[in-house]
């Protein structure tokens, strides 16, 4: 049995709990927050210790796994605390508040033995992993076009009414829902290579409220396959991507990036990939429609799973030296250099690759 420590008792370090719980081989020992209440509660629910301060827990508790549930600007000290103290390391997305200090977490990654993964669940959502192997296999024919769109009526959502999210240093719906999708483009295509956006914020020092942008993904093959990732590349080892382009060789497909917050239309959040014989787009997060809007319509895929319980397990087969499919934090920190470029851009064409 693993002992798993949770720091950070909200809605998702409540959802990873659970599905420790789920899991047979993994219990929640401990737990830590800020917030002594809320902790002290959390703990009691699953028989854990409680702490408000991480370095005591993992000073006092012996320890398997970290699960880092924080706000972003935390995770480099945490996870790096756990990592130092030879515990393996599961931490949300971001993986930092900037790719900077994202790529501190990736370089200790790199000099430890233990497993380490990245919160990132289109790694594993059905829907998602369908729309990337029928893309990979010609289905919609050569790729042309991959289109991101956001639409967010409140920001934060309204279950997720946290001051953090709104802040313009670590909040903001490209850090926390962007970052899925741009990891999604990624295991599609490989390497986002140049990225222009112009960005509204809501205000002085508070989150973005229009991004328009354009990007580049896939030339030259890269695949994702950045220095340190431990995989080779998005897609390595799944057998239909060769180091996670999807068969274009010299190929560039085009990107665009559309978000919109504070309006009075419905939420969306969609990847749509365009290509010479047809259309697939991703709605809701997990539901798959081929040629959306045409009398060729198609759902292929409303299956919601639940990807934290499948995490849970690639991290169990890691622990066990299996081969695990695990998003690393140098692939996660590539993802950071997206989301940063996208801020940096001001309009001009910004290059985050390494």
């Amino acid at each position: 049995m693993y002992d798993v420590g949770i720091v950070g008792c909200g809605v998702i370090g409540t959802r990873l709990a659970e599905s420790f719980g789920e899991h047979p081989d993994t219990t929640v020992a401990a737990a830590c927050d800020v917030d002594a209440e809320r902790v002290e509660s959390f703990a009691a629910e699953r028989d854990a210790a409680a702490y408000t301060d991480h370095e005591r827990m993992l000073a006092e508790e012996d320890l398997d796994v970290l699960y880092v549930g924080v706000p972003p600007v935390h995770h480099r000290a945490i996870a790096g605390d756990g990592l130092a103290a030879g515990v393996n390391v599961i931490c949300e997305k971001p993986i930092a508040e900037d790719a900077e200090t994202g790529a501190e977490l990736a370089a200790l990654e790199a000099d430890t033995d233990l497993a380490t993964a990245v919160n990132l669940p289109f790694r594993y959502t059905p829907g998602f992993v369908e729309l990337r192997e029928r893309v990979a296999a010609g289905e919609i024919g050569a790729p042309r076009r991959v289109s991101l769109d956001f639409r967010f009526p409140q920001w934060p959502r309204e279950w997720q009414d946290v001051d953090w999210l709104r802040s313009r240093e670590q909040g903001g719906p490209v850090r926390e829902v962007g970052t899925h999708f741009l990891f999604g483009v990624r295991e599609l295509f490989g390497s986002i290579e140049r990225v222009s956006a112009e960005v509204q914020y809501s205000g002085p020092d508070t989150y973005e409220e229009s991004v328009v942008g354009w990007f580049e993904a896939g030339g030259g093959g890269a695949g994702g396959g950045d220095a340190g990732s431990g995989r080779g590349g998005a897609g390595a080892g799944r057998g239909d991507i060769d180091g996670g382009a999807v068969g274009l060789g010299d190929d560039t497909v085009h990107g665009t990036i559309d978000l919109l917050t504070d309006h009075e239309q419905p939420e969306k959040n969609a990847i749509t990939v365009t290509g010479t014989e047809g259309e697939l787009t991703l709605t809701e997060w997990f539901r798959l429609t081929a040629d959306p809007g045409t009398d060729a319509e198609e759902e292929l895929c409303a299956e919601r799973e639940s990807t934290t319980v499948t995490l849970v397990d690639e991290f169990v087969t890691a622990l066990e030296d299996g081969d695990a499919d695990l998003v690393s934090f140098a692939e996660a920190t590539a993802v950071q250099r997206v989301v940063d470029a996208v801020f940096d851009s001001a309009g001009d064409h910004v290059d985050p690759t390494p």
